[in-house]
């Protein structure tokens, strides 16, 4: 097993990671009860990490993301052995195999190698590998393509004995007896299998003239993955509905429901819709991984100011802090984040939710039900007599909620919830219209977040670029209004007339698209003695240029701009996600 101290100092020496970075690499390791090596692959490139690793177990490094491997040399470890010890084979040559392994301390894993290398008159030689080679490797056992191919071929074949056997053909069968026939059976998880492995967030499943078009959505954007027969079409709808236990007969109206699954040993949520167009239905699946923990402030892409306001202001007892923006632009994961924060063992946290997204020890989650009767509203007046200290509400999406909510954060409770306006200006407006009185949004209204999601480059296809001349002079103009101060405080030596640009050229990691993962681009408003006085005057809009004159403070889209001269974004996507 590797001396973790050994690892941390190998790394320090070669400046992968800061002297300042140790203490709280092992302080998070200590209060989340994770091992180290887990938090520094969220510091570290993975490859790196792995590379340091390599050393210490004196075993030579590999990195097989991008190898294509010979379908007779992958399966001289079956794709069970493989999955089971996380071994992979990538290599064969004068009967002597090349093994990737994740973790050399398994001697399980060696024996089993060795045992199978004997039975096949081969040496094993191994080498370590990253989860990321791993995970791309495995991939290659079974394509998606090749899956499909023969789910598709056995409905076909199963077809023609239908036609030929024209007495079973008319024998009468149910839609569920239909819908868990093996093919379709397989396409639909096989859809839901490869959606959830590309970090898909929503599946759409939709009929055109004359096929059916399986999109996955993938860092905010949507990607076609298959074209389908559009015989199939009813037959994957159904499957569906079963699985969601939704009327299978009923074809007129909007349905919704939910799917639990393991896939690839992780419990999976789905949340599903489905609509009724003109002839056929259209699906569309939320993907809900609820083993997924809450991230940091920091890993979503808040910094400098924003940050430090967040970190002063979450330690408040009383009031309300409002994340705002579209639909898709993070506000949950943010919410979550935050509620990680102040997720301590003598506080009371209770929240109410549509659908619950990340499961939290130490929180009561509840799951809101609105066909009973039990909404954010109802939710709410139940939890005042819960003795919490801190409740978060999924949405505030009317007048009553938003009274409940004022008439909680008055009585001593703090307050999280989200609120759909373009910035945070506009969330006065809209909390006024809701008929809130403006002394009340201004006694209880604390911090106000409006945030939108951008894609990231991907780091192992960045490279420098060059933008247009009238880009730079709109990034120049609203990097002034910032300030050099603040501007120095994040980029060292910021000098604004040696920007730097990046791009992400395409490659197999991020397929090709150039960018990979996303970043929240934000604006932080610190509700002070100031704006709340404006708003208790009855002021209903407070402009940009009035709000600089009580704090700092940086706007969604200059703090995308930051971004872009950081490296993290591209001015095309920034501009992108603010086209409103």
């Amino acid at each position: 097993m590797i001396n973790q101290d050994k690892l941390l100092k190998d790394l320090q020496d070669r400046g992968m990671i800061k002297y300042d970075q140790l203490n709280l690499i092992l302080e998070e390791a200590k209060e989340s009860k994770r091992g180290v090596e887990e938090i520094l692959e969220k510091i570290v490139n993975i490859e790196d990490l792995t590379q340091a690793k390599s050393r210490f177990y004196n075993l030579a490094y590999q990195n097989i993301t991008e190898l294509i491997i010979n379908n007779k040399v992958l399966n001289i470890i079956p794709s069970e052995v493989a999955q089971n010890y996380k071994i992979i084979c990538f290599g064969e040559k004068d009967k002597k195999i090349k093994v990737g392994i994740i973790d050399p301390d398994n001697f399980k894993a060696i024996e089993a190698v060795d045992f199978l290398a004997k039975e096949n008159d081969l040496q094993a030689e191994f080498f370590l590998i990253s989860k990321n080679s791993f995970e791309a490797a495995f991939k290659q056992y079974k394509s998606l393509s090749k899956e499909l191919d023969t789910a598709l071929k056995t409905r076909a074949k199963a077809e023609e004995d239908q036609l030929i056997a024209i007495e079973e053909r008319n024998k009468p069968q149910t839609g569920e007896e239909v819908t868990k026939s093996a093919p379709v059976a397989k396409i639909v998880s096989v859809i839901i299998r490869h959606a959830v492995e590309g970090k898909s967030s929503d599946i759409h499943i939709e009929p055109l003239r004359n096929e059916t078009r399986v999109r996955y959505r993938i860092d905010g954007v949507l990607h076609t993955s298959l074209v389908l027969p559009k015989a199939i079409h009813n037959a994957l709808v159904a499957r569906i509905k079963v699985l969601s236990n939704l009327k299978l007969d009923e074809t007129r109206i909007p349905q919704d429901g939910r799917i639990r699954m393991i896939v690839n040993e992780r419990e999976i949520d789905f949340r599903v819709s489905i609509l009724p167009l003109v002839g056929f239905e259209k699906v569309v699946m939320r993907i809900l991984d609820t083993t997924k923990g809450a991230p940091k402030l920091e890993g979503l892409g808040f910094q400098g100011r924003q940050l430090q306001l967040l970190q002063k202001n979450i330690k408040k007892t009383e009031g309300i802090l409002l994340i705002t923006g579209p639909t898709g632009s993070g506000k949950s994961t943010t919410l979550f984040s935050l509620l990680d924060m102040l997720n301590k063992e003598g506080i009371n946290i209770s929240t109410l939710e549509d659908p619950v997204e990340y499961k939290m020890e130490g929180v009561n989650q509840s799951q809101i039900a609105p066909q009973l009767g039990y909404n954010f509203a109802s939710g709410l007046r139940s939890f005042l007599r819960q003795d919490p200290d801190i409740i978060m509400v999924g949405e505030i999406r009317d007048e009553e909620t938003a009274e409940l909510s004022v008439h909680a954060a008055l009585t001593g409770h703090y307050v999280l919830s989200t609120l759909h306006t373009v910035d945070c200006s506009g969330v006065i407006t809209r909390l006024v219209d809701m008929g809130i009185e403006p002394f009340l949004i201004g006694s209880t209204l604390n911090t106000v977040i409006a945030q939108r999601l951008a894609r990231k480059i991907c780091e192992f296809c960045r490279e420098e670029t060059k933008i247009p001349p009238d880009y730079l002079e709109t990034i120049k103009a609203e990097l002034t209004q910032i300030g050099d101060e603040y501007l120095k405080e994040l980029i060292k030596d910021f000098d604004i007339n040696k920007l730097k640009f990046f791009k992400g050229k395409g490659c197999p990691r991020c397929a090709n698209t150039g960018y990979s993962g996303r970043v929240a681009i934000a604006e932080v408003l610190d509700v002070n003695k100031q704006i709340k006085d404006m708003i208790i005057e009855g002021k209903k809009y407070i402009d940009v240029d009035t709000i600089r004159k009580t704090q700092p403070f940086v706007t969604v889209r200059q703090d995308g701009f930051l971004k872009v001269i950081q490296g993290k974004t591209t001015i095309e996507e920034v501009l992108r996600v603010m086209s409103d």
